[in-house]
């Protein structure tokens, strides 16, 4: 039963989730406060939510009755797994800072709406090096690592895993259809050539020879 509660509230998340990140949500809050406010506020509000509805069910994970572990992993492979996790989310951090953290969480938006600027909106960022070369969402890639490698995992963490799982794939379709709509044959032709979330030997060996092959970095695509 604990299971079935952690993956309905997961469920809730994704649908909510899901729903205020679709262009319909976006247009119809501009429809309502006006296009100004509308962009200055829907990127940070759309993060708040996505924060505070992600709590239940990380705390019903925690707190509902739970069972034996079904799996343990031995000490010795610990001195494996918990580096692992301490470069997974390192890598996050680098993720979420190469796709310029400020807009992503929307405070440089919300800072311009504050400061009167007439167009607050700022626009989305493409990047196609570096970590985002190895996978196209490794935020995601990288989360999964953490939460696969936890030393013990109770039934209840099992479900949560397996929801969260299932929601960065599901969530990455949806992503992938709004970048291509965003980026155009620049995001196909990125999607042709690195995998969506999961990467392979073939992805990680091309994005060391790009890497080789140039100087600078790419730098991010804006539009």
């Amino acid at each position: 039963m604990s299971a079935l509660w952690i993956l309905f509230s997961l469920a809730a998340f994704s649908i909510l989730h899901s729903a205020l990140a679709s262009l319909g949500a976006k247009a119809l809050a501009r429809q309502w406060l006006g296009q100004r406010t509308a962009d200055g506020i829907y990127r940070l509000l759309y993060n708040v939510i996505a924060t505070l509805t992600v709590v239940p069910p990380l705390i019903l994970a925690v707190r509902l009755p739970d069972g034996a572990p079904v799996w343990h992993l031995p000490t010795p492979l610990l001195f494996i797994t918990i580096p692992l996790q301490l470069v997974a989310l390192a890598a996050m951090a680098i993720s979420l800072w190469r796709v310029d953290l400020p807009r992503f969480i929307g405070l440089r938006q919300f800072f311009r709406l504050w400061a009167g600027e007439a167009e607050p909106r700022d626009p989305p960022v493409l990047r196609t090096d570096g970590l985002h070369g190895w996978v196209r969402h490794p935020l995601y890639f990288f989360s999964l690592v953490v939460i696969w490698l936890l030393p013990a995992v109770t039934p209840n963490l099992l479900a949560l895993n397996i929801g969260l799982t299932v929601y960065f794939w599901i969530g990455s379709i949806f992503e992938e259809r709004k970048l291509a709509q965003d980026f155009g044959e620049v995001y196909r032709a990125h999607q042709r050539r690195v995998p969506r979330l999961l990467p392979t030997p073939s992805s990680l060996l091309a994005a060391l020879r790009r890497g080789r092959s140039r100087r600078l970095p790419d730098k991010p695509i804006r539009r």
